[in-house]
């Protein structure tokens, strides 16, 4: 089934130059971006991304490293999309990435894990609509 997804490729990703490896990488997988923005993550679209964790401990922090430098937004297409795309990425922690994923191969720590993709269908749905309006 053709899905869409969303990813952001992470400030500290785009901080050490790793955007055209990380993109070459769906790609290589057979996904298509549909649409592919540098920009920055607002406060307000972090809040709503997050809203979710509004009220735990981790939670400033994660609104002030999202928006702490310039992002990679883009919307992916293509068979089974979503869990592609999570697989590709790797587990959440790097340290319990696999290698060959982009955390695994890439990520340095469990705060700055270089890439964010929706995790159902529903949730790429309302991604999307945050971040592409």
């Amino acid at each position: 089934m053709i899905q869409k997804t969303y990813v952001m490729i992470k400030p500290d990703a785009v901080a050490r130059g790793l955007v055209g490896r990380i993109v070459g990488r769906v790609e290589a997988v057979g996904l298509t971006i549909d649409r592919m923005e540098l920009g920055s993550v607002t406060l307000e679209q972090a809040s709503a991304n997050y809203a979710e964790h509004q009220g735990k401990p981790f939670y400033d922090g994660l609104v002030a490293y999202i928006t702490s430098g310039p992002v990679v937004k883009m919307q992916i297409s293509g068979e089974e999309a979503v869990p592609v795309m999570r697989k590709l990425m790797g587990a959440t922690n790097p340290k319990d990435a696999a290698p060959g994923t982009i955390r695994g191969d890439f990520g340095l720590s469990l705060d700055a894990n270089i890439i964010h993709g929706s995790d159902s269908p529903e949730s790429a749905e309302r991604e999307l609509s945050i971040f592409f309006g």
